[in-house]
């Protein structure tokens, strides 16, 4: 039996679901991972990448998209946060650091969205610090907004463009919950 904590959690994230606006259904996210992948393939197919997934957001990206890239490639993850001061994004608390040789090697970082930036800019520096010969990034979101990390930050692979709302599902979260919803979701009112 669920305490009375959790059940009023569990209440409360699946009212935000029922209520959220859907900004993009499941098949609109198949779309876009299929174009997504036609570029990543245009691109790397004949580079041997090594391929990262940024822990926990990217989880989802990575087991949707990967089936889509029919060229070898090599898979690892990371997991890192970002914290401290907002205007210093290389500050990361790594909690599992990539322990792969990247020198002269094609890196491309999967991740669920590119909101600031600050943490996606702060690994893939990173991982170029570390010998990489490129570092590209793919992320099923790029948000819509002028708060990024660098003025005019792009990834260099995007799915969906979308406004700035709070966000979840396909790996993006509301309090933990829902990274595993199909489609893509904005809190109501937000």
């Amino acid at each position: 039996m669920a305490s009375p904590t959790t059940e009023a959690l569990l209440a409360d994230v699946r009212q935000v679901r029922d209520e959220a606006d859907c900004l993009a259904t499941p098949m609109q996210v198949e779309r876009a991972l299929d174009t997504m992948a036609e570029a990543i393939t245009t691109r790397l197919a004949d580079a041997n990448p090594l391929v990262f997934t940024i822990m926990n957001g990217g989880l989802i990206l990575a087991g949707r998209i990967l089936p889509r890239l029919l060229f070898p490639l090599e898979l690892d993850y990371l997991h890192a946060t970002r914290y401290g001061h907002a205007l210093n994004g290389t500050l990361l608390d790594w909690r599992v650091r990539p322990t792969r040789d990247l020198k002269g090697r094609s890196v491309l970082v999967l991740d669920d969205i590119l909101d600031e930036g600050y943490t996606l800019k702060a690994v893939m520096e990173y991982l170029r610090a570390e010998g990489a010969s490129e570092v590209l990034c793919a992320v099923l979101v790029d948000k819509d907004h002028d708060r990024k990390a660098e003025p005019g930050m792009k990834p260099d692979f995007c799915g969906l463009q979308m406004p700035d709302r709070f966000l979840f599902g396909c790996g993006m979260d509301y309090k933990g919950y829902w990274r595993n919803a199909p489609g893509i979701y904005a809190l109501k009112g937000h």
